[in-house]
């Protein structure tokens, strides 16, 4: 069975997580403590998910592999 390889061009969940706290410190930096709390919550709830889909990712990996 062929895998579906990456191009490299999707942007994952992390890469949103790592933008919205972009976001949020450059909001903050400027004053704009509003924007920047709305882009921190955004960013821990995508990391969070980012981390979930990983744990279950590789444990079902593991388990194809036993």
């Amino acid at each position: 069975m062929d895998r579906i390889r990456p191009t490299g061009k999707e942007a994952g969940l992390s890469d949103w997580a790592a933008g919205f706290f972009v976001i949020a410190v450059v909001a903050a930096v400027f004053g704009f403590g509003g924007i920047a709390v709305h882009a921190t919550e955004i960013a821990n709830v995508l990391f969070f998910i980012f981390l979930i889909v990983f744990i279950v990712t590789l444990a079902l990996g593991l388990i194809r592999r036993a």
